[in-house]
């Protein structure tokens, strides 16, 4: 089936998108998945929600079929039915009895995959980072406006009760008006290993597995993460975690005014086109978010997930994925992943202080229930796409020279211009195409 034979078979199935979406589940009722990107993320979340006695997982999918066995395996440690296995996502969405599809894919199929299964009829959970570029993230948004769909994105922080706590001491003037944050996303990776290009393996769908992006030689070397291709990088694509929260916590602001950047390719330079060092500034009515990432710092460290899980607090400085809140009267640590916060006065005194936990499980809670009630859920498409935009907008003005970019938010493109407006979409390879119209 091509793209354009399947887009006819699902629109039928959207035409009845919002009957769907006013259907009700019975209290006993499983909602039906399938899982599409089985790496560790991707088999992480088919598991977890196969072990919900409100669901079952019906289908998996990846375009490297060795991948399946493997997942197919967690999945059955956990329910009883056996999974289904497929190296085209498009089966699941061809299956009228799929209510959710999970995307874990890389970050060059999240929009296109989730765009098409909004149009099938389907939920979504997506995850981080949302869409490989502005444009996409646009579009994933009004697909789900569109269609009717809940569309929950895999940053769930925000889902956490103590990321809650934070938002409300902010609010609430604890620590004054704050004019400053500071977001960091620091740590060390490795190289990637030297080019070694060489025939498609075995079981790997390679067309399917770049999809939208180019089709480049088959290197098993090639880290995607590292290629602009494929990826808004490895320190944005982390740190959308940390900024999203620091969004979450300031009440969600949408779009800063401008964006300033630098960085560059200082230390790994191993063949990848995306940046092991990165700061950028964003410029907001009354408040200025900054940035820090780097790939070659071994001092900071991700916090571990004893602390994660426990009452206990990261060691701050050397935090790699911390966040700063300054106000007037007051400053704070905040962590994500169950990381928690404390809270300092004018004069360096500890005042509040909250422990955090991981939030995997309240996110996906807060998922299934809005597939079935039709709430919007805590990480919605819009809350997805302004925080992965301040990743798209920091790599515009690298891209651009370093510039600092105005920001139309409006129109959501740079009025002054036109080189980092080049960066607001990409070049598709048929068929597989994100559409003006979805």
């Amino acid at each position: 089936m091509n793209r354009r034979e399947f887009v006819k078979t699902v629109m039928g199935a959207a035409a009845f998108a919002g009957v769907w979406a006013r259907r009700g589940y019975a209290a006993n009722e499983r909602v039906i998945i399938g899982a599409m990107g089985l790496g560790g993320r991707g088999t992480y979340l088919a598991q977890a929600f196969a072990g919900r006695a409100d669901c079952e997982l019906r289908w998996l999918c990846d375009a490297d079929g060795r991948r399946l066995t493997r997942a197919a395996s967690s999945v059955g440690q956990v329910q009883k039915a056996a999974a289904r296995t497929t190296q085209d996502f498009r089966e699941i969405l061809a299956d009228k009895d799929v209510d959710v599809l999970i995307n874990a894919t890389p970050d060059h199929w999240h929009a296109l995959g989730t765009i098409m299964a909004c149009q099938a009829g389907k939920d979504v959970y997506v995850e981080k980072p949302m869409a490989h570029n502005i444009w996409e993230g646009r579009k994933m948004v009004e697909a789900a406006a569109k269609y009717e769909r809940v569309v929950q994105v895999g940053m769930q922080t925000r889902s956490g009760p103590y990321a809650q706590q934070v938002k409300e001491y902010i609010a609430a003037g604890k620590i004054g008006k704050v004019h400053m944050v500071r977001v960091y996303n620091m740590m060390q990776h490795p190289r990637m290993r030297p080019p070694s290009p060489g025939p498609e393996p075995d079981g790997l769908a390679y067309d399917m597995w770049c999809g939208p992006a180019a089709k480049p030689s088959y290197d098993p070397n090639r880290y995607w993460l590292a290629m602009r291709e494929y990826s808004c990088g490895p320190i944005p694509g982390d740190a959308v975690h940390q900024l999203d929260l620091a969004r979450f916590i300031m009440g969600d602001p949408a779009w800063p005014k401008a964006v300033s950047a630098t960085g560059g390719i200082v230390s790994l330079k191993d063949g990848r086109d995306t940046p092991d060092t990165q700061a950028a500034i964003y410029e907001y009515e009354n408040m200025t978010l900054l940035f820090q990432g780097s790939l070659w710092t071994p001092y900071m460290k991700k916090i571990p997930v004893a602390i994660r899980d426990s009452d206990a607090f990261p060691d701050w400085p050397f935090c790699a994925t911390k966040i700063e809140v300054l106000g007037e009267d007051g400053y704070m640590y905040v962590g994500r992943h169950g990381g928690g916060w404390v809270a300092y006065d004018a004069d360096g005194k500890l005042v509040a202080s909250g422990y955090g936990r991981q939030a995997d499980k309240e996110h996906q809670d807060n998922f299934i229930d809005c597939v079935r009630t039709r709430k919007q859920p805590n990480a919605n498409a819009e809350q997805g796409h302004y925080s992965v935009g301040l990743c798209h907008l920091a790599n515009a003005s690298f891209y651009a020279g370093n510039q600092r970019l105005q920001f139309d938010a409006g129109t959501e493109t740079f009025p002054n211009c036109p080189q980092a407006n080049k960066d607001l979409r990409r070049t598709y390879r048929a068929p597989w195409v994100v559409p003006d119209n979805v």
